[in-house]
């Protein structure tokens, strides 16, 4: 089975914009994402997920290269400004590329 080029996108933002973030995913392209609560330290402090309303969230979506460009130039745009967040984007290759 070939391998296909695709991208990993991560985003780590605050919870308040976890339903903007899925939006947006949906509107670029994405077939679905992976999205869990995480904790850490940062810049702007130690955020814990004691309480979710003030956690983070973490979303991982595989998309091929043109979606992510979609996906990463609307992020910096829009959402950067708005929000607590980061995002990087990662090359990877995958088996069964028809599902992205």
């Amino acid at each position: 089975m070939p391998a296909h080029a695709m991208n990993l996108v991560t985003i780590i933002c605050e919870s308040l914009a976890r339903e903007a973030v899925a939006e947006l995913l949906a509107e670029a392209g994405a077939r679905g994402y992976t999205v869990f609560e995480v904790a850490g330290a940062g810049a702007h402090g130690e955020r814990t997920a004691e309480i979710a309303e003030y956690g983070n969230v973490q979303f991982e979506v595989i998309v091929p290269p043109a979606v992510c460009e979609k996906l990463m130039a609307r992020l910096e745009a829009e959402y950067l400004p708005r929000y607590l967040m980061v995002a990087y984007e990662t090359d990877i290759r995958v088996r069964r590329g028809a599902k992205f």
